[in-house]
Formats: C-alpha cells, sequence, structure tokens
C-alpha cells in the first residue's frame, strides 16, 4: 500500500456513533446519529472561529462558501476566540486553529461537544508539523481536510471509509488521492437537509465571544474511549469521552503516516 494510501483522512473534531462505516453509495445515509445544531428556524447561521495562519485562510474561506451552499444552514467566519495551540471551545460555535503541534502522528483532529442529542460547541485543529511536508503542502490536501472537518461539526458523517474506491467527488469520502474530493457534493446537500428537517424549541447556536471556554483534550489518553477505527498511525480513529450528565465530546482523528 502507498504512504498516501495508507494515511486517509477522516478526522475532526465528531460524531458519537456506535457504528460508523457507511456504505460507499452516493445514496447512503452519512448523518452521524442524528447529532446537530439546536436552532429555531432554518437557514441558520454558524460561526467559525479564524484561529489558523494566513497559510490556511484561503482554504478555511473556501471550505465556509461551500458549506454556505447549503439550504439550510450558512457558516461565517468571525474573529478566533482562543490561543491556536491550545484551541479551546467556545459554547455555539466551532474554533478552527492550525498550528505546528509537533510530531503527534495526526494531520488533523475535530471534537465536538454533545449535550443530549444536541452539539453545543466544536474545534478542529490542523496540524502544520505535517502540512509543511512535501507531502501534505498541496491545495488538495488542505482543502480535503479543511472541508471534511467542517463538514463533521456539521453533523456529516463519510459517505464512504473504504481507501481503495473510486472518489466519491466529496471531501466526505475517505481517499489516497484529494485531487477530485475537496469539496461537498449534492449528497452532501441533501443529508444536511434531512439532518435539519425539523425545527427546535431552544438553540445551541449563539453569537458567543471572548476567549475560548470548555476543556481541551489534547492526547489520545484525553480522548476516552476508542469506539471506532484504531490507534495505529496508518489508520483513522474516532474516540468518545462520557462527561456525565448526558454530555459527551467526540474525537475523530487523521493519523498521518
Amino acid at each position: 500500500m502507498s504512504t498516501l494510501r495508507r494515511k486517509r483522512l477522516l478526522l475532526i473534531p465528531i460524531a458519537v456513533v456506535a457504528a460508523l462505516a457507511v456504505a460507499p453509495m452516493a445514496s447512503a445515509d452519512h448523518s452521524w446519529g442524528d447529532y446537530h445544531w439546536a436552532r429555531t428556524s432554518n437557514p441558520f447561521t454558524l460561526k467559525l472561529g479564524d484561529n489558523v495562519s494566513s497559510a490556511w485562510d484561503s482554504y478555511l474561506a473556501t471550505t465556509s462558501t461551500d458549506w454556505s451552499k447549503s439550504t439550510v444552514l450558512d457558516t461565517t467566519i468571525v474573529a478566533g476566540a482562543t490561543n491556536p495551540r491550545s484551541c479551546r471551545a467556545t459554547s455555539g460555535r466551532v474554533e478552527v486553529c492550525s498550528a505546528a503541534y509537533g510530531g503527534t502522528g495526526w494531520l488533523g483532529v475535530a471534537q465536538v461537544w454533545i449535550s443530549g442529542n444536541h452539539i453545543t460547541k466544536g474545534t478542529m485543529k490542523v496540524n502544520d508539523t505535517y502540512f509543511k511536508t512535501a507531502t501534505y503542502n498541496t491545495p488538495a490536501w488542505r482543502n480535503l481536510v479543511m472541508c471534511q472537518e467542517v463538514g463533521h461539526t456539521l453533523g456529516l458523517d463519510h459517505q464512504d471509509e473504504n481507501f481503495n474506491n473510486a472518489n466519491l467527488g466529496t471531501c466526505m469520502d475517505y481517499t489516497s488521492n484529494p485531487e477530485s474530493n475537496q469539496h461537498p457534493n449534492a449528497h452532501d446537500y441533501e443529508q444536511l437537509v434531512s439532518i435539519y428537517s425539523h425545527l427546535d424549541t431552544t438553540t445551541t447556536v449563539s453569537a458567543a465571544t471572548g476567549p475560548g471556554a470548555g476543556g481541551n483534550f489534547e492526547t489520545p489518553g484525553e480522548w476516552g474511549r476508542l469506539v471506532s477505527g484504531s490507534d495505529d498511525p496508518h489508520s483513522v480513529a474516532v474516540y468518545e469521552r462520557n462527561l456525565g450528565a448526558g454530555q459527551r465530546v467526540v474525537t475523530f482523528v487523521i493519523w498521518a503516516a
């Protein structure tokens, strides 16, 4: 297996599902356990805190534009509310961070905090220690990781988790060659309509500002139990940590080869 194929994308910060396997079909359901942002109307706007370097700004902008094509939600980029290295969560929004986090073994990590079945906050980190290498320092890899991780924070799982299948033309597809998987496809938008087809009586989407708040779970030992995948460096993994009182944090990891 080639080096590129072994480290197939998966990550971020998210979803709480005991079974994440998804059939490699464009018609497959790829929500993750029906977890979603609570809101009282559609379309709603989710803020993405910009805690990334200038090398990532254009990719974050592309991702925000792509997901805002949905008919049920918009994303908007706002000033970050956390230090990129700590990347602490802020209620009601997603903090997006980049830094040279070192030889952690991961390309990216996305984390989502969930209360009941509602998302309350999220973070995602991209590791410049790896993205500054020739293997990953390409527009295709940067677009794929950024797009996929934000997609997880919206409630989406992957359309396909088989590295060897033909690309589906979506960033929510695992691949060893990301050239044709840099953006959402029609099924991603259809799935968002399904996820957000009902309205809630309250909202977890807020205009929170100020310093980042909430726990910061940086290492595998803090991520909780492994619920999917493997901690082998040639794989992807999902962890779940039970915080008590019906609250959890789910961590999606993309391991670098």
